[in-house]
């Protein structure tokens, strides 16, 4: 059977573009991702791109929507929002002053992720996407606390593990 298993899953969720959902998807992603260290990570980066979709593009409309898409791996999970695009606005990374009560969500999702990368176009949607990559198992160790500890890829001089 497990030739049959892929390592890769996939997760896709349209949503009207009402405000509201942003709570529904943010509870989807809870219950995706439940088993995984970053599922809050995760929730915050959904809950930003969606409100930004939804507030920035004609996702917010009567009529409109946004999808959500969770790609999981070994390596990464990849956090992909799609808008409709249609009021000529481009997500970018801001950076306002205090006064400012608005403009640091995509900073933040920046912040938190390990890549950000926009596709698309005003006119037909964007998709903004975020990666944030994983530890793989045989990068892992336990501690004596049983707290997980993750270990560099190369070894360092001077290292005294017995794998170096």
């Amino acid at each position: 059977m497990d030739e049959y298993t892929s390592e890769l899953r996939i997760w896709e969720l349209t949503c009207p573009g009402l405000l509201e959902e942003v709570g529904r998807v943010r509870r989807w992603t809870r219950d995706v991702l439940s088993d995984s260290p970053h599922v809050e990570d995760v929730a915050l980066i959904v809950s930003e791109l969606g409100t930004n979709a939804l507030l920035h593009s004609s996702s917010g409309d009567e009529r409109g929507a946004f999808r959500v898409t969770l790609a999981r791996s070994l390596r990464t999970i990849a956090i992909s929002v799609t808008d409709t695009g249609g009021k000529g606005t481009t997500p970018r990374i801001g950076f306002p002053d205090a006064s400012h009560v608005h403009g640091r969500g995509v900073g933040m999702v920046h912040a938190i992720a390990h890549r950000v990368r926009v596709l698309g176009d005003g006119r037909h949607g964007y998709t903004v996407t975020a990666e944030l990559h994983l530890a793989l198992p045989d990068q892992e160790a336990e501690t004596e606390a049983g707290e997980s500890l993750l270990l560099p890829l190369s070894h360092e001089p001077g290292d005294t593990r017995a794998d170096a």
